[in-house]
């Protein structure tokens, strides 16, 4: 895993030194940038393996370019919050980022982080890359492409990963903390509330298949159809 570009964003000097050392000391090879017009320049010209973002930015807040980055980018982002507020955490997960952490935090803890969602997000040379098709949805895991009646439907790369869990254990109640380990990996440290907002996102795309992903009350969600 050693060797992956990571691009630290961040206009506090003090976070992105302590970011540099322990990601560096994990071998990592770290960017930055100071503000969200730079950001967006680095990750165009970089194409970073992965980006560590914080909200409170100048320029262009962290919002802003983590929605302008998901346009055409699936490169995984977390996110840095000065307040521990919900809502700049769901506003964060909706535009499309893959973790958040709350300063101050343990750098330790972010060095985990970033290793988990790297080895979540590569690719192994033995999935089984046949189509899985339920109901008139089909889901092609070697193209990451879905299609509802036909139509191409854009996912993002945790919504993606998300269908395909549901589909994999279709008809099967997994609880938000198996779902957390089957997609975002074994040490992700994420609130169940993720998963919460990806199911909603996932319910609005798939709005004309004939499936859905119910909620089972108290447990967690399975895919029928």
């Amino acid at each position: 895993m050693a060797g992956e570009r990571i691009l630290v964003v961040d206009d506090e000097v003090n976070i992105i030194d302590l970011v540099r050392l322990y990601l560096e000391r994990d071998g990592f090879l770290v960017e930055v940038a100071e503000d969200g017009a730079q950001a967006l320049e680095k990750i165009r010209s970089l194409d970073p393996d992965l980006v560590i973002l914080d909200i409170m930015l100048p320029e262009i807040d962290g919002f802003e370019v983590c929605r302008r980055v998901r346009n055409d980018s699936d490169v995984p982002i977390i996110m840095l919050t000065a307040r521990d507020e919900d809502i700049d955490k769901i506003v964060g997960l909706e535009l499309g980022a893959d973790d958040y952490l709350t300063k101050p935090f343990n750098p330790r803890e972010l060095a985990a982080r970033v290793k988990a969602i790297l080895r979540r997000t590569e690719r192994s040379p033995q999935v089984d890359s046949r189509p899985v098709v339920i109901g008139n949805v089909s889901i092609d895991p070697a193209r990451r492409e879905v299609t509802v009646a036909g139509d191409a439907v854009n996912l993002r790369a945790k919504e993606f990963d998300l269908l395909l869990t549901f589909a994999e254990h279709k008809g099967l109640v997994l609880s938000r903390e198996q779902l957390l380990k089957l997609v975002w990996g074994f040490d992700f440290y994420g609130q169940t509330r993720t998963v919460d907002v990806h199911v909603a996102h996932l319910r609005k795309r798939l709005a004309k298949g004939n499936i859905q992903i119910e909620t089972v009350t108290g447990v967690g969600y399975k895919l029928v159809d």
